[in-house]
């Protein structure tokens, strides 16, 4: 009797010790998603890539504290086409967003197609819940707000940019309005809205568009059966350059005015990530969210921004113009202290995010992007024999980049195709064509054929541009993709 109890204890504490082995290894709960997106911010515009003037103490706790990926490519070289990539996880090109949104009242009613799924779409069916603050950038109509897109909250502007002074942007509409010209206000001045109804910001804008970050942060916190996602996209440091003055006076050893300014744009930011950290903290939810930051394209250089070490910027297919700085931060999930040198892009959040939410992706939905997680952890390359493409039409021709592996091919101008080894040579200085003609020919290959999956511009940024597009017999991927050169 007593060793047929003392048996029975001890298998009771085997089972006990067991579940707690079950319990200590079992994949860790949904996480909530913190995606921060900045507006054309320079790969060395941050300390955790460098930056030798321009202080982001907060940006590089998080960084310090998770994994820096060196090579992160985004979808598009510039602003609407990729948010447009990004949030569907596929290349905008295939759905005729490849243009920023027209520049009138309303982008003329166009918009990214309904038709394509977003992520927050599949994270809110799937349970979680979601928001949007800052730009949109993808359709003003209806069909095309925030709230009919996945999204539960939203709080921002709609169009590409906005002034940041409330004080200097309510004067001028003030004036507009007194003139009879209410119609015709830019939406750069018009006000910001919350769900659909204009509010009246206070604050300068980016330190609004973080205080709203709080806010959904303390409201997620209050449903307790819910994992959350927000997408916080900053439109500093993108223009009008307007800065704080005490945000500048941080950089008294700056003294070009436009590089001073920039850099308080930056510093804004990062102070709203210091108290958007903060209520994750006081709230109960940093340990199990996974906070992601990163660019929508390169820094725009002629208004202060720097790249370095790459070359060009904004617009452009070489390393500067789509190459954006990006980092992760998981407590105990994510890497603390690593870099992952390997190439990913922005078009591998969507299926990433939805393979840490266990949310199903319909069958219907094509993807461009992969989910990274599992060879991320294990600091192997993700896209291993794999290509990034970009693209990017100019008038009469269009610019071109694939990258596979460590190789890249680039296009520009309708000039020569260069070839570079980019792990070894990120400035894209020694061009390596000749000694190997058949990788130039494989990757020219990818590109032509990745280029019949294209569909026409659905808009174009200016009219100007769509004439020029006809004018032109756009896209002539003949002559673009041919070898002769």
């Amino acid at each position: 009797m007593i060793i047929n109890n003392s048996f029975k204890s001890l298998s009771m504490i085997a089972a006990l010790l067991c579940s707690s082995c079950a319990i200590a290894s079992k994949a860790p709960e949904r996480p909530n998603i913190l995606f921060i997106l900045a507006d054309d911010l320079g790969y060395a515009d941050v300390g955790f890539n460098g930056s030798p003037d321009i202080k982001t103490p907060n940006l590089d706790k998080l960084a310090s504290n998770g994994t820096v990926f060196t090579s992160a490519y985004t979808a598009h070289p510039f602003c609407g086409p990729s948010r447009a990539g990004l949030l569907t996880g596929r290349y905008p090109h295939k759905f005729g967003s490849q243009f920023n949104l027209p520049e009138s009242d309303l982008s003329g009613g166009l918009g990214v197609p309904v038709e394509e799924t977003y992520i927050s779409d599949i994270l809110h069916n799937s349970g979680y819940f979601t928001g949007a603050i800052g730009k949109w950038h993808l359709g003003e109509m209806a069909e095309h707000h925030p709230n009919v897109r996945g999204f539960d909250e939203f709080y921002g502007f709609l169009n590409g940019g906005h002034q940041y002074f409330p004080e200097q942007f309510k004067a001028s509409v003030k004036q507009w309005k007194a003139q009879g010209l209410e119609h015709a206000i830019p939406g750069y001045f018009r006000p910001l809205q919350h769900n659909g109804q204009d509010v009246d910001e206070k604050e300068y804008i980016t330190d609004g568009l973080s205080r709203e970050a709080v806010t959904f942060i303390e409201k997620a916190a209050k449903k307790k059966d819910q994992p959350f996602f927000l997408y916080l996209a900053y439109n500093a440091p993108h223009t009008p350059m307007q800065a704080k003055e005490e945000d500048m006076a941080v950089f008294p050893e700056i003294k070009d005015k436009k590089r001073k300014t920039y850099a308080g744009m930056v510093y804004a930011v990062d102070r709203g990530v210091k108290k958007i950290v903060e209520s994750l903290k006081a709230t109960g939810q940093f340990e199990n969210t996974l906070i992601v930051f990163t660019s929508d394209n390169g820094g725009k250089l002629k208004f202060g921004a720097n790249n370095y070490p790459l070359t060009a910027g904004k617009g452009s297919v070489h390393e500067g113009g789509y190459r954006a700085p990006m980092f992760f931060h998981w407590p105990n999930q994510v890497p603390a202290n690593k870099k992952y040198t390997y190439p990913v892009s922005a078009l591998d959040f969507f299926p990433t995010f939805a393979g840490l939410a266990n949310a199903e992706i319909p069958a219907s939905k094509q993807l461009d992007g992969k989910n990274i997680w599992s060879k991320f952890l294990a600091n192997e390359s993700a896209r291993k024999g794999e290509t990034i493409f970009a693209m990017r039409h100019r008038l009469g021709y269009s610019d071109v980049s694939a990258r596979k592996d460590n190789w890249k091919v680039i296009r520009t101008a309708n000039g020569k195709w260069q070839l570079f080894d980019v792990d070894k040579d990120m400035s894209e200085k020694h061009d390596l064509s000749a000694k190997h003609p058949n990788i130039v020919r494989e990757l020219v290959t990818s590109l032509s054929t990745w280029s019949w999956t294209h569909a026409d511009p659905k808009w174009f940024h200016i009219h100007k541009e769509g004439y020029e597009w006809r004018e032109k017999s756009m896209p002539r991927f003949h002559e673009t993709f041919s070898l002769d050169k």
